[in-house]
């Protein structure tokens, strides 16, 4: 088959409805599915609930009774969180996020995965749900590089154990790479490399060897470095890195 040929069956087909809503930046395509689930997007003036529906780009889908935008170009941010805030748009305790940190002057984006209340550094933002999924998902191989500091004797033997794979209540964690950096006192600086970052994966393995975290730094998120951004400070990515990005969404969505 062609690529013409293959653009003009794309063309005829259409889109899925919740990867539409994903580009157009209004949230993840997983959230956008829940919001199809609860009736909350229409298309040509009827309410759907079913994620199994290809769009075409004439038609009309509106999201909480607001007509879809066109996608913007996708853009991607590196943001330095510090300690203190959540992940998240809202919180119920009154307790500040990341939003209410960001300059004015950013448009909506979307936060790609999470680094929780006490953890810092490098947090990713898209104003591109597709983008946002192909950065998270675990099968694309993206490597979260992390500096943590740990009070505790450190067991290297075990620490290198963790390339292995743990296992901890029941929850399997995949391999990690991680190796001691240097020790001060009681206290010990490590190094850790994973792929899959499970909720609150690094603090729970290093807790299940034993070791209190008493600081934990994300420095890297696949080929975005946290670099000297300052603490608090958002810098977009050039364009050739957001354009490589996309090429492997390109790549991933061929192969579903």
């Amino acid at each position: 088959m062609t690529d013409e040929t293959q653009e003009t069956q794309k063309s005829f087909e259409g889109e899925r409805i919740a990867k539409v809503i994903a580009r157009a930046g209004v949230c993840s395509r997983r959230e956008a599915e829940k919001l199809i689930a609860d009736g909350m997007v229409t298309v040509d003036g009827k309410t759907i609930t079913s994620p199994a529906l290809n769009v075409q780009p004439h038609q009309r889908i509106t999201v909480h009774g607001e007509a879809l935008k066109t996608p913007e170009v996708a853009r991607l941010w590196r943001f330095h969180k510090p300690v203190g805030c959540l992940t998240t748009q809202k919180d119920p305790e009154g307790r500040p996020t990341i939003f209410q940190l960001l300059p004015k002057h950013l448009p909506r984006v979307l936060a790609v995965g999470r680094l929780d209340f006490n953890t810092e550094g490098l947090l990713l933002l898209t104003n591109d749900g597709g983008l946002s999924r192909t950065l998270e998902l675990p099968h694309n191989g993206f490597e979260r590089v992390y500096r943590a500091r740990v009070h505790g004797r450190v067991d290297e033997k075990r620490l290198k154990n963790l390339a292995r794979g743990v296992r901890i209540e029941g929850v399997r964690y995949a391999p990690i790479t991680a190796k001691l950096e240097r020790v001060q006192g009681t206290n010990a600086w490590l190094e850790l490399i994973l792929r899959e970052g499970k909720n609150r994966e690094v603090r729970k393995v290093l807790m299940h060897l034993g070791l209190q975290v008493t600081r934990l730094i994300r420095v890297s998120y696949g080929p975005v470095q946290l670099g000297q951004l300052p603490r608090g400070m958002v810098e977009e990515i050039p364009r050739r890195t957001v354009k490589a990005l996309l090429e492997k969404m390109v790549t991933e969505e061929t192969s579903e």
